[in-house]
């Protein structure tokens, strides 16, 4: 079977460090390896839309922004075919045939979806005329998990990338892809998750210590900003609250500052910028029992995302250049993608037996049908 990768992103705003780590990294990793025939980068604006609605210039605006990411981060157009997911109708269609094979039931199970509706304020019981209560959940928002089956078999992915929060999703789409091959018989590809190796990846908090980093929260370290507002950031860090001094033992448990470590740090870092310590184990022992301050830790994280960011921070002034060039990018992706998913879409309608005008032989059986039936 050939080996397709298919994720992507909703564009509200910049891309952060958390996709870096949680999914752009390994995006480029698994591009260059070699390894998979085809790789499809979407940006959801359909999906942004559902909570988005009254705002759809945020989310017009934010195309360019999110496609400057990807490029930046390494995100190959020749490798990778980047596309926006309105620009491919056939989506639509696909999740409205699986919106059958979906109960309402299955669905308020899905623990992903719970958790954005409590993060986007929707409220599953919405009571008319209380102005006390809040808005109520758009149904496009409710079958986000439908949709985003839509767009991984349309394209016959074999493997979805993505962060430990989503595999609610992807074990959905399996389950639409299974009772979908029962009952119209094999035509959709099983696809599989491919969670990143480093546990630090899989949720990267932010900067204020909270479980997630998210652009609503602000506690984001976004791929663009430049080293000054890194550096801000990084200072202002949660740390551990009971290191107040120096010599004062600290926790590496809960501590941001540490989890980015671990998520960013290599050994050739502390040979470059703190070469007294060996290994990150090394300066978490010394932080453990005391003797080692915040400050100095935080300037090492800093010189470490500095030089992360630096050749994003390049590649993507080169692109803020060439807008014409990048949305030329996403046309010609849209395009290949369309393509991809209307092959998959002709399948899907010729398993469901609505395939009507290409079937000829069902054209031809029934006129037959009703010629003898005329000539008695």
């Amino acid at each position: 079977m050939k080996k397709i990768i298919l994720t992507g992103d909703r564009p509200t705003g910049r891309l952060h460090l958390g996709h870096f780590v949680g999914s752009l990294r390994r995006r480029v990793e698994l591009q260059n390896s070699g390894e998979f025939e085809r790789i499809y980068i979407m940006i959801a604006d359909a999906q942004a839309l559902t909570d988005n609605a009254d705002n759809p210039e945020k989310v017009r605006q934010n195309i360019i922004e999110v496609a400057l990411d990807y490029l930046s981060v390494g995100l190959d157009p020749t490798k990778s075919t980047l596309f926006i997911q309105s620009q491919v109708p056939e989506l639509c269609e696909l999740a409205f045939y699986y919106m059958n094979l979906v109960t309402v039931q299955r669905l308020q199970r899905n623990p992903t979806v719970k958790a954005e509706i409590q993060l986007r304020g929707f409220s599953e019981s919405a009571v008319e005329g209380d102005t006390q209560q809040k808005q109520g959940i758009p149904v496009g928002f409710f079958t986000y998990p439908i949709s985003q089956a839509s767009d991984i078999t349309a394209f016959k992915a074999t493997t979805v990338p993505t962060g430990d929060d989503q595999e609610p999703m992807v074990e959905q789409a399996r389950e639409i892809v299974h009772k979908f091959n029962t009952v119209y018989g094999e035509t959709l590809v099983m696809p599989e998750i491919l969670l990143p190796d480093n546990a630090a990846c899989q949720r990267l908090p932010g900067t204020d210590g909270k479980a997630k980093m998210s652009k609503s929260l602000g506690n984001c370290i976004y791929l663009s900003d430049t080293a000054d507002e890194v550096k801000k950031k990084v200072m202002g860090m949660y740390t551990d609250p009971d290191h107040l001094r120096v010599e004062d033992p600290g926790k590496i448990e809960g501590n941001t500052v540490f989890t980015y470590l671990d998520a960013f740090c290599t050994p050739e870092h502390f040979l470059r910028y703190l070469p007294e310590y060996a290994s990150l184990d090394e300066l978490k022992a010394h932080y453990r029992r005391g003797g080692l301050g915040d400050v100095k830790v935080k300037k090492f994280l800093i010189a470490i995302l500095n030089e992360t960011l630096d050749p994003i921070r390049e590649r993507r002034k080169y692109y803020e250049g060439r807008i014409g060039e990048v949305y030329e990018i996403l046309r010609r992706g849209s395009e290949t993608a369309r393509k991809a998913a209307s092959q998959t879409l002709e399948e899907v309608r010729a398993a469901m037996k609505i395939d009507y005008f290409a079937d000829a032989a069902l054209i031809e059986s029934q006129a037959k049908a009703y010629a003898l039936k005329n000539a008695r």
